[in-house]
């Protein structure tokens, strides 16, 4: 297993004595479902009503096509094996990852600081986390929780609201302009609606930067892949950083319980599969949510039949 550099320091294995589960009981795992005693189509409610986080009044966002992962702070061997880790599952989904020397928009920087790197970015930077735009990110309270938090891993997102017929901006940009930006229409985005309706819209939300700042001190006791895999996660995804996943076997559950997921588990990637599956195009986020529900039912199931197809014919 690569083993993490981080500042200099190694970040060995350490066993550490997880608190017991709410409830006293077992995490739920996919394959759990009918012991549980609770329905498929609940759990998998619950699950992303616990864990997805649009911004206000927009639907979920996601990466469009490509991503382009950079990782700052950490020794050449770890850096790659987390760049490679996380292009692997996005383009598991799908996704196009960017060659070597690409512009990273998703950028992973090791901090001994992280409170205080999050500050000094935040303040310099400050366009780069608020750029003005109407529903491209979670406002100015959930921005000082990234500054203030002493979480092991925070996360900052940008979405852009865009027509899915051209891929135009479909939210006026604060000094963005067309033409020759002397009248109010050249400020605003132009959107032909080809199939006008009140149930569905043309407009989707895509993720445009994620920026992940890990607290070394935090995360010795994770492996490599455990740590990459829970960054794929909150940056492939809009993942609420005070979601209670502790009911589910997830790997957002990495810090309270490292024994219980080596890496990406099926709850995991039956959401990321249905999110990127779904077509988004229902009017509402609560149809928006729906129809993730609905993708990520269809994306357990194929996990289901290509998990019993993998095993030996009964005798």
């Amino acid at each position: 297993m690569i083993e993490l550099f981080l500042a200099g320091a190694l970040l060995a294995t350490q066993p550490q004595t997880p608190p017991p589960p709410a409830g006293g009981q077992d995490p739920i795992a996919l394959e759990d479902v009918i012991i549980s005693g609770r329905s498929l189509d609940s759990l998998i409610s619950d699950f992303v009503g616990e864990v997805a986080e649009p911004n206000r009044n927009r639907g979920l966002a996601r990466w469009q096509d490509r991503i382009c992962v950079g990782v700052a702070n950490l020794r050449g061997e770890t850096a790659q094996y987390l760049s490679d880790r996380i292009s692997t599952v996005a383009t598991d989904l799908g996704l196009a990852a960017g060659s070597p020397g690409c512009t990273p928009n998703i950028l992973v920087i090791a901090a001994a600081d992280a409170e205080g790197l999050a500050r000094q970015l935040t303040e310099e930077r400050r366009r780069a986390f608020r750029m003005g735009g109407s529903g491209m990110d979670r406002g100015g309270a959930a921005l000082r929780d990234f500054v203030e938090t002493d979480r092991p891993v925070r996360w900052w997102q940008m979405s852009m609201p865009v027509d899915s017929e051209t891929g135009d901006t479909a939210v006026r940009i604060p000094g963005d302009c067309t033409n020759a930006c002397t009248s109010a229409a050249d400020y605003a985005p132009q959107i032909a609606v080809f199939a006008a309706s009140r149930l569905r819209t043309q407009i989707v939300d895509n993720l445009i930067r994620t920026i992940v700042i890990v607290d070394v001190d935090q995360v010795t006791g994770l492996s490599a892949l455990q740590l990459a895999d829970y960054i794929a996660m909150v940056s492939l995804a809009q993942i609420d950083p005070e979601a209670d996943t502790s009911s589910y076997a997830s790997i957002l559950n990495v810090f309270e319980t490292p024994e219980a997921s080596d890496s990406l588990t099926d709850w995991d990637l039956a959401y990321l599969g249905g999110l990127y599956a779904a077509e988004r195009n229902q009017l509402g986020e609560r149809a928006g949510r729906s129809e993730i529900i609905g993708s990520i039912r269809r994306s357990h199931e194929q996990l289901r039949d290509e998990e019993d197809a993998g095993e030996p014919a009964a005798e």
